[in-house]
C-alpha cells in the first residue's frame, strides 16, 4: 500500500516538498536562553570596602566550613555562586524555586526580617526544611549578620545526579 501512495502525484510532491524546503521558508533555529538578561549580571557580588567587610560561614553537605568577607547588601545565594559553592538557585533568585534553601545558625536567625508570604510557600517546597530555613535569595547581608553561617542542605527538590554520589 506504502508504494501505490508514493506513485501518486500528489504524494510525490508532497515528499519532495518535505525533502527539500524552500529556501524562503526554511529558517535556521537560534538558540534560546532561558534569561534575558547578560551572564555577567547574575551572581554578581559587591567587593566590601576597607574596615566595612561582613563575615558569613558556609557550611557544605559534606561538613567543610568555608568563611568569606563580603558587602553589605549582598544576598546570600550571590555570595554562594561567586565563591563556587554548591548552590543551585534555579529561579535566578526571584523566589520562585527553593534551590537555595539554607540553614540558618539559631544564634543569627532572628537578626534577619521576616520572610515574606512567597518565601515562606517556597520554603513549603524546600527539602529538609528546619525552623531555621530561609531561602539564600531572600537574606541579605547587613551589619548585624556579620558573622552569620549557614548550612547547606544535603539535598535540594530540584533533584541532580550528583545528589546519589
Amino acid at each position: 500500500m506504502l508504494a501505490s501512495l508514493r506513485s501518486s502525484a500528489v504524494t510525490r510532491a508532497a515528499l519532495r516538498s518535505f525533502a527539500r524546503p524552500s529556501p524562503v521558508s526554511w529558517v535556521r533555529p537560534q538558540p534560546r536562553w532561558f534569561s534575558h538578561s547578560t551572564i555577567r549580571n547574575h551572581g554578581h557580588i559587591h567587593k566590601p570596602n576597607p574596615g566595612e567587610e561582613l563575615h558569613i560561614t558556609f557550611i557544605t553537605k559534606e561538613g567543610d566550613q568555608f568563611t568569606y568577607e563580603v558587602a553589605e547588601g549582598d544576598n546570600i545565594l550571590d555570595i554562594a555562586q561567586a565563591h563556587g559553592l554548591d548552590m543551585e538557585g534555579a529561579c535566578g533568585g526571584s523566589c520562585a524555586c527553593s534551590t537555595c534553601h539554607v540553614i540558618v545558625d539559631p544564634e543569627f536567625y532572628d537578626e534577619i526580617p521576616e520572610p515574606s508570604d512567597d518565601e515562606n510557600d517556597m520554603l513549603d517546597l524546600a527539602f529538609g526544611l528546619t525552623e531555621t530555613s530561609r531561602l539564600g535569595c531572600q537574606v541579605q547581608m547587613t551589619k548585624e549578620l556579620d558573622g552569620i553561617r549557614v548550612a547547606l542542605p544535603a539535598m535540594t527538590r530540584n533533584l541532580q545526579a550528583k545528589d546519589f554520589n
